[in-house]
C-alpha cells in the first residue's frame, strides 16, 4: 500500500507532466516563442476624392511631408534618406489607401501608434517603422525557420516547375515549386486585367536557386549582408523577383536606394502591396522586386 507521502509524489509528478505537455502542445500549436504569432496587417481603407482629408491631422500630415524625402535613418542597417520607398507598405501596415502626406494616413497612423504604446502624433518616424519592419519580416515562413538557426532543405526536381520562355524576363530558364508558379500566373493574370502589369512588368527575374548556385554566390565572401545570405529564401522555390519599373540603366534588381524607390513609386508594386496577399505572396520589405509565396512551407 503506498503512504500518504508517496501518494503525494505521485500526484505532484503528474501535475508536472501534464504542465510540460501542455508547454509543449501550446508551442507546437504555435503559441509559445518558438513559433511567434504575428498579426497580418487590417485591409486598407479605399481612398476617395475627399476620404483622405482628415481634419485635426495638418500638423502631422505636413511633418510627414517634410520628412518623406529627407529623413535621415537607417532601416535595415545601412543608412538611407527618406522614407518614401517604405510608405505603400507602411500605408498597409496602418490600413489606409491614403498618400503618406495625407491627413488621413496622419490619422490612420496615429490609431496604429495608439495600439502600440506610441506617442500618439500621427507623425512617422523610425521608431514606429522598427515594430512594422519586425511583424513583415517575421510573417514570412522562411524568416521563422532562419529565426531558429533552420535552413530550409531545397526541394526535390520533381517538385519544380518551369516558368514558359514568355514569363520571364529575356526568356531566362527560371523554376519554382508548382505552387508557387501556379500562384504567379492567377496574380500576373490578375494584374494584367488591373492594366497594371503591361510589357515586361511583373514577368519572372529570378526564382529557384539550387544550395550549390547559392553557394557560389558567396564565393567572395560577400554573403550574410543585406542583400546575399548562405541560406537564402530562393532555395526554398517559393521566392520569385519580379521585374518592376525601375530607373534607365539600373538592373532590374539593384538596391540604389534611388532604384528602389522609382519601383515603389510604380503602379505595378503599389498593385502588389494591395492585392499580392490574395495570391498569398509575402512582400521583403528592402528589395521590392522579393516576393515570397505562404501556400506551402519552405
Amino acid at each position: 500500500m503506498m503512504k500518504v507521502s508517496d501518494i503525494g509524489r505521485f500526484l505532484l509528478g503528474l501535475v508536472i507532466l501534464a504542465v510540460i505537455a501542455g508547454v509543449v502542445l501550446w508551442r507546437v500549436a504555435g503559441h509559445g516563442p518558438a513559433h511567434p504569432k504575428v498579426p497580418a496587417p487590417p485591409p486598407p481603407v479605399a481612398a476617395t476624392a475627399l476620404g483622405c482629408d482628415d481634419g485635426g491631422w495638418e500638423a502631422a500630415a505636413a511633418a510627414n511631408r517634410a520628412s518623406l524625402d529627407t529623413l535621415g535613418w537607417h532601416p535595415f542597417g545601412r543608412p538611407e534618406t527618406g522614407w518614401a520607398t517604405y510608405a505603400p507598405l507602411i500605408a498597409r501596415e496602418i490600413g489606409t489607401a491614403c498618400g503618406p502626406d495625407s491627413t488621413a494616413f496622419a490619422s490612420s497612423l496615429a490609431v496604429w501608434q495608439r495600439h502600440h504604446q506610441r506617442p500618439q502624433n500621427g507623425v512617422f518616424g523610425p521608431e514606429d517603422f522598427e515594430p512594422m519592419r519586425v511583424a513583415m519580416m517575421l510573417r514570412r515562413p522562411f524568416v521563422q525557420q532562419t529565426a531558429k538557426g533552420l535552413c530550409p532543405a531545397a526541394p526535390a526536381d520533381t517538385a519544380l516547375a518551369a516558368a514558359t520562355p514568355e514569363e520571364t524576363l529575356w526568356s531566362k530558364p527560371i523554376q519554382l515549386r508548382e505552387g508557387a508558379l501556379g500562384a504567379y500566373r492567377r496574380m500576373a493574370a490578375a494584374a494584367k486585367a488591373a492594366g497594371v502589369a503591361q510589357g515586361q512588368v511583373l514577368k519572372l527575374v529570378s526564382g529557384y536557386r539550387g544550395p550549390a548556385e547559392e553557394a557560389s554566390r558567396c564565393d567572395d565572401g560577400g554573403c550574410n549582408t543585406l542583400t546575399r545570405a548562405h541560406c537564402s529564401a530562393h532555395r526554398t522555390g517559393l521566392a520569385l523577383d519580379l521585374y518592376l519599373d525601375h530607373l534607365a540603366g539600373q538592373d532590374p534588381t539593384s538596391t540604389d536606394d534611388a532604384n528602389r524607390a522609382a519601383m515603389t513609386r510604380s503602379p505595378a508594386y503599389r498593385w502588389l502591396v494591395a492585392h499580392a496577399g490574395d495570391f498569398g505572396f509575402l512582400p521583403y520589405p528592402f528589395e521590392p522586386w522579393h516576393w515570397e509565396w505562404t501556400g506551402e512551407p519552405p
